[in-house]
Order: structure tokens, then sequence, then C-alpha cells
């Protein structure tokens, strides 16, 4: 962002008298052209990849680092500098041997595993990247895009390094899955795996990225805020006690930081209050998932998952919360009660026994509670107005 964009904000900001100058730079979902101190990590992944430069695939490699790190910003903005850098219109990067003459053609694809759950998304994933083409959605069948990636990929001339974020969550596809799925162009691709820890059997280089410190996640919050928030409505020593508390995860400090500015947005404050962040950090589970796992899920998942947080689970049962969301909406209790034990396997909610004074030899109850920041989830999530 240039000076006079900043200026601009600022400006438009203090005119309207809003918390928010812009949601997107305060999202814990989204990503910054260049994460704030990183710059080791992105040297490492860039040594790791320097056979593309000489025309060569590197080996497989493994980006790995503790919740809230960095790891997906880290690939996903690197990947964007070089399609950026070298690409043109079709996000390509040509690069040419010390010989001067033309090296194959290299896609930098991204692929995120918490919305590549089949084959059939995968490919289509894949081909959205690379090719200029429209990529249908529906109507075509997997062995139609698996034969239009391997003609895409079929030239002596063209190859891919995949990057496959979320590879070890339960909902995604593993690396080793993929490999097989990618078996027919797998001398024109390479891997990478991006998660908390390596895949199994995993025999190239690993990128390590570690836990944010406190004075880089002050750093973070800082250049979030400098462009999310309007001047002067977030004290610094807000910021730094935040940072504390979230203990090295910018995923949580986003996430309570989006929270509060959405609390003080509803009540009409001129200013982000210790209360607001307060609540907003309350909001965000002690070893809780990532949001965007939530915002993931189909559309009537999310309602479902919108509902129980407007509801509130309590002490109630899971077949109670199951007929509450119900009744607000046109789904039967049956189909709700599935809804929630399908999410609850993911890891997205969690099911919590219930005291109970029956001694019989019956299943004990539980209801459910969100493992994800729920202020940030209803803010992000596209399907509040649409009715289940």
């Amino acid at each position: 962002m240039d000076l006079q964009e900043r200026i601009a904000r600022r400006r438009s900001a203090r005119q309207g008298r809003t918390v928010v100058v812009d949601r997107d730079h305060l999202s814990p979902v989204v990503h910054r052209p260049e994460p704030v101190g990183r710059g080791p990590v992105l040297e490492q992944l860039l040594d790791t990849l320097e056979p593309v430069f000489d025309g060569e695939l590197p080996p497989p490699v493994a980006v790995v680092g503790p919740a809230g790190s960095g790891t997906s910003a880290v690939v996903t903005a690197l990947f964007d500098a070089l399609n950026e850098q070298f690409g043109g219109s079709n996000r390509t990067i040509a690069t040419t041997t010390r010989g001067g003459s033309t090296d194959p053609v290299t896609w930098f694809v991204a692929v995120d595993g918490r919305q590549v759950e089949s084959p059939f998304s995968l490919y289509r994933a894949l081909l959205s990247s690379i090719s200029t083409d429209r990529v249908p959605e529906s109507g075509v069948g997997t062995d139609d895009l698996r034969s239009r990636l391997t003609e895409r990929l079929g030239r002596p001339d063209r190859r891919a390094i995949v990057a496959i974020d979320h590879h070890d969550e339960p909902e995604t596809l593993d690396v080793a899955r993929v490999r097989d799925l990618l078996e027919p162009v797998g001398d024109r691709i390479a891997t990478v795996a991006v998660g908390q820890r390596e895949p199994d059997g995993h025999e190239g280089p690993t990128v390590t990225v570690p836990a944010y410190r406190d004075h880089e996640l002050v750093d973070v919050v800082t250049d979030r805020a400098s462009t999310g928030l309007a001047a002067g409505v977030l004290d610094h020593g807000l910021v730094r006690d935040l940072a504390d508390w979230a203990d090295g995860n910018a995923h949580d400090a986003l996430a309570a930081l989006f929270g509060a500015a959405v609390l003080a947005t509803e009540d009409d404050a001129d200013r982000i209050e210790p209360a607001h962040l307060e609540t907003a950090r309350d909001d965000v589970p002690d070893d809780g998932v990532h949001v965007s796992r939530a915002l993931a899920l189909s559309e009537t998942r999310q309602r479902v998952l919108l509902a129980l947080v407007e509801i509130g689970a309590g002490d109630r049962p899971i077949r109670e919360i199951a007929a509450a969301i119900a009744d607000r909406s046109s789904l039967t209790a049956g189909t709700v009660k599935r809804f929630l034990y399908e999410i609850a396997d993911r890891g997205i909610i969690e099911r919590v026994p219930l005291a109970t004074t029956d001694t019989g030899s019956g299943r004990q109850p539980s209801t459910v509670e969100p493992r994800f920041p729920t202020i940030a989830f209803r803010s992000l999530t596209s399907t509040g107005t649409q009715p289940l």
C-alpha cells in the first residue's frame, strides 16, 4: 500500500468516524502480500525451490510450524510473488538458463486443502490456476478434468510446483493421496506439503516456521491495525497485551483483534476499549481451530453453526440443540443432529459430556461447544442472511 492510499484511508475514516477502515486488513483469514517478520523463512523456502531457476523440479518440500505461525501466509505470499514477478497474464514463471535458452514454464500453485476434499475438486483447483480457460464446476466428470490436466502439463516445457496447504487436517486429502491422483503428470509436478507436521515418509528438505515471539506478534498486530483500523482507535498498550495473551499464535491474536473491532462497531463506539478486547479474547478457545475451517464447510453446515452460535448450547444435550436449530429452519432435527456429529468429528466443534444422575447403562448425554472464534465466524460467514 502506498503512502497516498494510507493518507486517503485515514482521512476517509476520520470523516466517517468509523472504527474499521478496511475489514480485510484485519481479517484472520486474509494473508498479507509480505508476511511481517518472516524474511528468514522466505529465504529458506526460496533455497529449497532453487532448482526451478535452472529449469528443474525441486525435491518434495515440507513447510511445518505450530498453529498460528504463518505457514500458509509464507507459502501463499511467496507463490504469489513468484507468479507476479515472472508470470505475466497467465501466472507462469519462465526462467532462462545460464546459456540463455528458454527453460520450461513453471506454475506455482497453492491449493487450500480445506477447500479440496475430492479428486474432482483437486483437479479443478489445479486447472483453474494453470489454465486461462474456464473450468466448469459441474457437468463434467473427474476423468475429464484429469485428462485436461494431463494435456495441459503434457508438453515437456510445462511444469508445476503444487503446495498442499493444511494437508494434515482430518478433512483434507493427504499428500500421499494427492501424489497418487497426480501420478499421470508426476514427472511434471513437485509438491510442497504445508501444515503442522511433515507427511508420513517425507524424505525431502523441511522448512520450519517457528512460533512468533512476542515482539514479532506486536509487529504483526500493529501492521494489521495500522491499515485496518482508523487512527487512534486502539491503544498500543492493548496491542502488547494482546500479543502476550496470544502466546505466539497470530491467528488467535488477529481473531481477537477482529472480534474486538466487530464489538466496538456494534456498540457504535469510537475506539476499541479494553472490555471489547477482553470479550473477544474470551471468544477465542484455548487450543482451538482456525476460523477458516468453519468457513470452509458447506453453506448449509455453516448456517447450522451460525444457529448454534446464536442459540447457545448451554448445558442442553445435542438432541435438544438439534431440535432448537430445526425449529428455526427447514431441516429436520435428525439432519441437524447428523450435521453436528459430522462437524464434531472434524474437530470444529467439540462434544462435551453432561453430568447426569442416571445410573443406567444408556449412553451419557453430551452437548457441543465451538472450537473456533464465533464472533469472527459470525461476521465473516456469507450465509447469515440465507435461511436454513
